[in-house]
């Protein structure tokens, strides 16, 4: 007995490295983003360029991810998912290692935005996959809720890591402190279980040229949306047959995914391997479960869009104390995402996913309630509260809905479909969230000068020319100086600045109503979700009661 008790305390032992492991992986994908965001004048003064410099590697690095997600879950399937993962972290260690060290921006982009984004393609499939080779179904909700938890822990604690990091030594230590994190990663991989790989499998470079490129278009297109709109140009947009390029990258890109499709059925037709089986999209678990990681990052991304903004612009705080005012957020998660799976083992998974959304809602409609021009940083608590127990709660289920809904040897497959919809996802919330935000502050900015009648009617033509295409998401601090510059008369600039910040408010609010509505918007979508949770069928039953 006792030498049966010690083996289970090793198992048990085991098994909480090999999940430290994969959470810490996850952690390590989803810190680059915030840190790079929240440093992105310094990153930029310190390479030699601009911010907008910076924001092409930050596009890039999403593009490479979107782009070749898929195409990295198959080359785990024919490495073997440890070895794929493995792999991954030693390439994204070289680039973490060549992005600390970057002396100019093409430097940065080769470190950062490819390599570093290559390793991701391949850990981030393999992570799903190997939960799903280490953990019995029963243990995977809890599972696969503490690792998607460490990925939106990481969100909401860039700022903070960046913000510190950038204040009191240099934005640098991040990423040199990225590669000893990847370091310990690797050495505890040796105590994962493996899926060996696959006889005779070979990569499909046809199908991952068509879905390279079919994702690529959709993802530049969605992030250029708040730059050159959507259908209308913008004015000093690019035009292609009197259209905004956005409409047509998008569709364009459909129409190489529709070819991606039709080329990996007639492979499958032919008995030759194929990338995605299409026949999993007619899965209606699969399907809902990543339609629902697409919403559920949808309005993550969205939100920690514009709660920063909010912070650092709109009120002007630091980046450290931005970090600090988001971690209720990266609490309530985490208690969520660990608790459910501990404290509820059997509740439904699509009621928990629903609940999720709707706290999702209720939060960023309380978010919006609270937006004013008066408001101070504390507002933020409470929304960010409920976002967090709806991240969580859906984080606790998702994984586990996604892979339970095919075979286990099909895991690394579903890993390339969830995170290609993590990503898309994730570009999407980003781009929406800053078009509605500079639309809703452009219309609200121009109408209140318009009316306003310390603005000259002349000063308003003026701006109407040269902020046609939109109006900047800017300081007080920053347009007084520009106003200053331009010799505006004190006056005339405090009424302009005041409606500024009108019109920022009214951004923000627009932003995160738009977010909550697409948080209702996901319901529908979770029809698919199973009531019951995956392994359930291989528990014991309790013995009957005996009748006396």
């Amino acid at each position: 007995m006792e030498a049966v008790t010690a083996a289970g305390g090793r198992a048990a032992k085991a098994t909480g490295v090999v999940l430290f492991t994969l959470a810490a992986g996850q952690f390590v994908m989803a810190l680059d983003t915030t840190v790079m965001n929240t440093a992105i004048a310094t990153v930029a003064k310190d390479v030699g360029t601009t911010v907008t410099g910076i924001q092409t590697a930050i596009t890039l690095y999403t593009l490479v991810m979107a782009a070749f997600m898929i195409t990295g879950g198959k080359v785990g399937e024919i490495l073997g998912r440890k070895r794929a993962f493995g792999l991954g972290c030693i390439i994204y260690a070289c680039g973490s290692f060549t992005t600390s060290l970057a002396p100019n921006l093409t430097v940065l982009m080769i470190g950062w935005s490819f390599l570093e984004g290559i390793g991701a393609v391949l850990i981030m499939p393999a992570i799903v996959a190997l939960v799903a080779s280490n953990f019995g179904k029963a243990e995977r909700p809890r599972a696969y809720g503490l690792v998607a938890a460490a990925g939106a822990m990481a969100a909401a604690s860039g700022p903070l890591v960046g913000g510190a990091a950038t204040t009191y030594a240099s934005w640098r230590w991040v990423f040199a402190g990225e590669v000893l994190i990847v370091l310990v990663i690797l050495l505890l991989t040796r105590r994962m279980q493996d899926t060996p790989p696959k006889a005779g499998t070979r990569l499909d470079l046809v199908g991952t040229a068509l879905s390279a490129i079919g994702l690529a278009l959709i993802v530049l297109g969605i992030l250029r949306s708040g730059t050159w709109g959507v259908v209308q140009p913008k004015p000093e947009a690019p035009e292609w047959l009197g259209l905004s390029p956005v409409i047509w990258l998008v569709l364009g890109g459909g129409v190489v995914l529709g070819l991606f499709l039709w080329w990996e059925s007639r492979r499958i037709r032919r008995g030759e391997g194929a990338l995605v089986d299409p026949a999993l999209l007619r899965n209606l678990q699969l399907r809902s479960g990543v339609l629902s990681f697409l919403f559920m990052f949808l309005v993550q991304a969205g939100t920690f869009f514009v709660v920063p903004l909010f912070l650092s612009v709109a009120l002007g705080v630091s980046a450290i104390e931005t970090g600090v005012r988001l971690l209720p957020l990266s609490l309530s998660l985490l208690l969520f995402a660990a608790g459910i799976p501990r404290l509820l083992p059997d509740v439904s998974p699509r009621r928990v996913v629903r609940l999720g959304f709707i706290a999702l809602f209720a939060g960023l409609v309380l978010l919006v309630g609270l937006l004013d021009i008066s408001a101070g940083p504390e507002i933020v608590t409470w929304p960010l509260l409920l976002a967090g127990a709806g991240l969580g709660a859906m984080a606790s289920q998702l994984g586990a809905v996604t892979v339970s809904a095919v075979p286990d040897e099909q895991s690394g497959e579903v890993g390339g479909l969830q995170n290609t919809g993590t990503q898309l996802g994730a570009s999407i919330g980003t781009a929406l969230a800053g078009a509605v935000l500079i639309s809703a502050l452009t219309a609200s900015f121009f109408t209140g000068i318009k009316d306003n009648p310390d603005v000259p009617d002349s000063v308003v033509a003026q701006a109407q020319t040269k902020l046609g295409g939109g109006v900047p998401f800017s300081s007080d601090k920053d347009l007084e100086a520009a106003l200053a510059k331009a010799n505006v008369p004190t006056a005339n600039a405090n009424a302009i600045v005041d409606e500024n910040e009108k019109g920022r408010i009214d951004g923000l609010r627009a932003a995160a109503a738009i977010l909550a509505l697409l948080a209702l918007f996901a319901l529908p979508f979770t029809r698919g979700i199973p009531t019951v949770q995956p392994g359930a069928e291989t528990k014991p039953r309790p013995p009957p009661k005996s009748r006396g």
